[in-house]
């Protein structure tokens, strides 16, 4: 990561953070109480595991603790994950060996290597977002897609990124919507649906 300026300040994650001191550390041990009662937490990566061939080259964007990442690297594939909280990419070291877990700033994203299949952003990451980053951070992801390659992202209505802003943003930043579902079991996106799956390919 560079700064904490303007910029970053404004990520509500961060903002979460300054306001919630500790919240890093009780986020991380809400899914591992929810791991341990037996939930399913791997929704989103079978979804994203239907989508690629075996070790595809996948990029959990905006990581957190781990949790959808380390399921797909458990389903065979090479994942990286990145994500601004150091306490999360602890955790995900930690919980889930074997993916390539980095602390960064997904505004200044710069990986090597030769693109990702599928690039994931669940867990309300583009909501969190600084209004001043939204389409770098899509220009970014876009950037680090493989020929053929999609980005995945999910995240909820109200939370101050609404979904026409959200494509508008998307197709800015050169990418089509492929589809769009209203949950990650593949119901359909409706007007009045208060969760978006957007599946994005290169424009």
């Amino acid at each position: 990561m560079r700064d904490h300026g303007r910029v970053t300040e404004e990520n509500g994650w961060l903002r979460t953070l300054a306001e919630k001191p500790g919240h890093s550390q009780w986020y991380v041990e809400r899914f591992r109480t929810m791991a341990r009662q037996g939930a399913d937490l791997a929704g989103e990566a079978r979804f994203v595991d239907a989508m690629v061939p075996r070790a595809a080259r996948i990029l959990d964007a905006g990581s957190g603790s781990g949790r959808v990442g380390g399921a797909l690297a458990a389903a065979g594939h090479a994942v990286t994950g990145v994500d601004l909280d150091p306490e999360l990419v602890a955790a995900a070291r930690a919980d889930h060996p074997g993916p390539d877990w980095r602390v960064g700033d997904l505004a200044e994203l710069d990986l090597p290597g030769t693109g990702f299949d599928v690039i994931v952003s669940a867990g309300n990451v583009m909501a969190f977002l600084a209004p001043a980053t939204r389409v770098p951070v899509l220009r970014n992801l876009r950037r680090h897609l493989a020929a053929g390659g999609r980005v995945v992202a999910g995240f909820g209505a109200g939370r101050g990124y609404p979904f026409d802003a959200f494509l508008a943003d998307a197709a800015s930043a050169g990418l089509r919507s492929d589809l769009l579902l209203s949950t990650w079991d593949l119901r359909p996106f409706t007007p009045d649906a208060d969760f978006l799956v957007a599946v994005l390919a290169l424009a």
